[in-house]
Formats: structure tokens, C-alpha cells, sequence
């Protein structure tokens, strides 16, 4: 069944409210909102924002000059200037004898606060000095014509000062906004007092020297930037060359090992793999015992590449081939038990599957720990114990003294095959220890924390 309703869209009349809402904004309309939000977050949202001038760095500046209790008074350099501009400003602005001395009093203090803002709360400092002149010209009417107007000789340097350290403490954005403001604010004075002759504005003379204040602010602003800049691109440049060098270090290892490991596991596993036919009518247990060699010796070649792998390649992947767990220790077990090793396995607990790393640390420790009674107890038989408790799980591998009567011989090692299995338990925060037993045999016991998944979803 066809639906025939037709849907009829209302399209917005022209002049109404919905239609300039649906209007395209052209790229002027887009400028001035942009600046309009500009000069809201800088010179209104930020009145209030409390923003202490902190001392210098020691040993930048003027504090690299001195030495000894001197260095540590340096690094209040910076709010010794501002407090002493503050101060001849107040001086400038309380000289006048044709006033009283408490207005000149109060003047010349109008002319120190907005300067001692600027360490503390610099945007409102601005508008305190903006402030500041128009309530103290009327106070100080008296022959204020001769200085000129808006400005006060002591709020001239006031708000000279008080525009040059704000533009140090932000950005080349808020100066230029506070100089327009500054020229607005003169104009509107001028507008106010423009129609008698006697005044003379002096709007002119502080747009003029604040744009030359203001530009020489910009200009350090910018090469502070670049500086920055520089420095950062440095840094990357020597974290690159870094990385460059270690990766040829690992190369040069990867190759090595590649050179040495390698050719003599393909000889071992070659040579096993034709020594069967070179006796005539071997026994099984010889043709058994020369293909496990070789099997050992394919195995290692092929752990040996993906390791070199690893080692070689900045961006490596590693294979999609799945890594071994405890599932597949029986596996392991009848690898040593063909070496000749006697081992047997006890699991206690309720068998659950772990994590990823948990289960390879754990294998990884029991693959150790057996070829470590290989190598150095030659005919002894071990145990390994797995524990599934509920905060994690136990592992107990433990071999017992080898045979007096042996051919084996112990192979001497350099004990790096405990301080491996330390650092997989470390790296789990499991516990570890390791030593000899009363009965003259070896015991390795590991704890590997496995959290709740009830713990893991809080």
C-alpha cells in the first residue's frame, strides 16, 4: 500500500526572527563575534582572576649576578621594579601645590594601587587605573587644565605602567585590546570636555607612547614564543636521535645474537636431525632423543626470531600466534620428561582461565625453573604444584638433590634465570622466593595477585 501524505515545509518569511536565525553569517559578522569573545574572555571574565607573580627562576635574570643571600633576594626582582614604577608614579602624582595635601594624598595613592595590582590580579588592575583617572580628575580639578586631560601627570605614569606590565603577564591580544579601550576611553572624555577651549587632551600623547610601549611588549612576547619554540623542537630533535641511536644499538645486539645464537641452533637441529642416519639400525630411544633435540632446537630458533624481532624493529607486531599458558603445560612437561627429567604435577584448587599475563609469567616461571634443574641438578626429579586460590595463584616447583652415581654433569650458569623470574613476578606485584632445601635440593615458590573481576568493574 503506497502512502500518499505529503509533508509541507514551512519556509521562514524574510524579516522575521526565524528567518535571521536560519541566515547565513558572512565572514565580517564571524570576525567581530570572534574579537567580541575575544575581548569578554581577556579583559571581562578574567577581572577577578587571581594570578600572583611568582619570583624568578634562581639563576635567570639578574639573579645569575650575585652571590651568596643576595642570589635568594633576586629573585624578587621583578615586583621590586613594579613597586618602585608604583612609587614615582604616587610621587608624580601627589606634586602638585595648588591641591590640598589630602587630595593629593589620596591622588598619588590612586596612582600606586593599580600599579601593585598588576602582581596579583593584573586585568582588574586595568580597569582600577581606567577608574582611578576619572575619579581623581574631578577631585583635582583645580588647574588640571594645564596638565591636561584625561590624564593627571600621576595617572599618565600610572597607566603607562599599569598597561606595559599587564601586557608582559598576558598576551598581545589583551594589549591590544586595552590600548583600543585606552583610545575609546580618551575619546569619550574628549567628547565630554571637547567643546571648551581651555582643556587640552593629551589622549594623543598616551595612544602614542603606549603603542610604543605595547609594540616592544609584543615583540619580546613573540621571540619568547620562538624561543620556546626552538627549544621544543630541540628537545624533540634529541628525544629523535635518541630513539635513532638506541634503535641501531638493538639492531647491532639483534644482529649479533642472529650471527651467534642462530647458526649454532640450525647446526644443533640439523645434526639431530641426520644423527640417526649415520648409526646403523639406531635404537628407538636414540631416534626419540636426537627428534626431540631437534624439536627443542626448532622451537628455540623460532622464539629466538620473534625475539630478534622485537629487538630489531622500532614498529614491530607481534604475530597473531598465541602465546602459552599453564593449558598447555602438560606439553612442557613431556618436553623435560623426554630430556630425561622425572617431573610430576599436582593442581589444587578450582581451575579458572587468568589473565593473559598471568598465565605466560606463570608458564614462563615453570618452563625457567625446570630448565634450571636440567642444568644444574642433571638426574633429580621435581614437582610442580599449582595453586588456584581466590586472591591470585601459587606456584611450588621444587626439585630434590641429584644422584651421586651420575654421567650428567651440573652446567655452570650465571644465575640469570632467577633474576628473570623476579622481574615477571615484580612486574605483576606477585611475591617470590627462591633458595636450597633441607633435603640439598632447589624450591621456587611464587605468588601472582590475580584481582576479582568483582573488584575490577567497582
Amino acid at each position: 500500500m503506497t502512502d500518499t501524505t505529503e509533508t509541507h515545509m514551512t519556509i521562514p518569511q524574510r524579516g522575521s526572527g526565524e528567518y535571521d536565525a536560519y541566515r547565513p553569517r558572512s565572514p565580517e559578522f564571524k570576525a567581530a563575534m570572534d574579537a567580541l569573545r575575544g575581548l569578554r574572555q581577556d579583559l571581562i571574565s578574567d577581572v577577578f582572576a587571581y594570578r600572583p607573580l611568582p619570583p624568578t627562576s634562581v639563576g635567570k635574570g639578574l639573579s645569575r649576578l650575585p652571590s651568596g643571600r643576595l642570589r635568594e633576594y633576586a629573585v624578587w626582582t621583578p615586583h621590586a621594579l613594579i613597586t618602585a614604577a608604583g612609587l614615582i608614579a604616587m610621587v608624580i602624582g601627589a606634586d602638585n601645590s595648588g591641591r590640598g595635601a589630602t587630595t593629593n594624598l589620596f591622588v598619588g595613592l590612586s596612582a600606586l594601587a593599580p600599579v601593585l595590582l598588576t602582581m596579583v590580579r593584573p586585568v582588574m588592575a586595568f580597569w582600577l587605573s581606567l577608574a582611578a583617572t576619572a575619579v581623581t580628575y574631578p577631585m583635582a580639578f583645580v588647574n588640571s587644565w594645564q596638565q591636561g586631560w584625561p590624564w593627571l601627570a600621576g595617572s599618565f605614569a600610572c597607566h603607562l605602567v599599569v598597561l606595559t606590565v599587564v601586557a608582559v603577564r598576558t598576551r598581545p591580544r589583551t594589549a591590544a585590546w586595552m590600548w583600543l579601550l585606552t583610545g575609546a576611553y580618551g575619546l569619550i572624555w574628549q567628547g565630554a570636555l571637547g567643546g571648551s577651549h581651555y582643556y587640552r587632551s593629551n589622549t594623543v600623547e598616551m595612544l602614542f607612547i603606549s603603542a610604543l610601549l605595547l609594540l616592544a611588549v609584543s615583540i619580546w612576547h613573540i621571540r619568547q614564543d620562538a624561543r620556546q619554540s626552538v627549544t621544543a623542537q630541540q628537545t624533540v630533535t634529541a628525544h629523535e636521535r635518541s630513539r635513532r641511536t638506541l634503535l641501531e644499538e638493538r639492531t647491532t645486539i639483534a644482529r649479533e645474537l642472529h650471527d651467534v645464537v642462530a647458526h649454532h641452533m640450525s647446526v644443533v637441529a640439523i645434526q639431530a636431525e641426520a644423527a640417526p642416519y649415520r648409526v646403523e639400525n639406531p635404537p628407538p630411544e636414540l631416534e626419540k632423543a636426537f627428534a626431540t633435540i631437534r624439536e627443542n632446537a626448532v622451537a628455540a630458533l623460532t622464539e629466538l626470531r620473534r625475539v630478534l624481532g622485537v629487538v630489531r624493529a622500532e614498529d614491530y607486531e607481534a604475530p597473531d600466534a598465541p602465546q602459552p599458558t599453564l593449558a598447555d603445560l602438560d606439553g612442557l612437561l613431556d618436553n623435560v620428561r623426554g630430556a630425561g627429567l622425572s617431573v610430576d604435577k599436582a593442581v589444587t584448587g578450582a581451575v579458572r582461565e587468568l589473565p593473559q599475563g598471568v598465565e605466560l609469567s606463570a608458564y614462563r616461571i615453570v618452563q625457567e625453573a625446570l630448565s634450571n634443574t636440567l642444568r644444574h641438578a642433571p638426574g633429580a626429579s621435581a614437582r610442580v604444584e599449582i595453586g588456584y586460590v581466590l586472591g591470585g595463584l601459587g606456584l611450588r616447583i621444587v626439585n630434590g638433590p641429584p644422584p651421586e652415581l651420575s654421567l650428567l654433569k651440573p652446567s655452570p650458569g650465571a644465575g640469570h634465570g632467577i633474576t628473570g623470574m623476579r622481574e615477571r613476578v615484580s612486574m605483576l606485584n606477585g611475591e617470590m622466593t627462591a633458595g636450597a632445601t633441607d633435603e640439598g635440593g632447589y624450591e621456587v615458590a611464587v605468588f601472582l595477585p590475580v584481582p576479582l573481576r568483582d573488584e575490577d568493574q567497582a
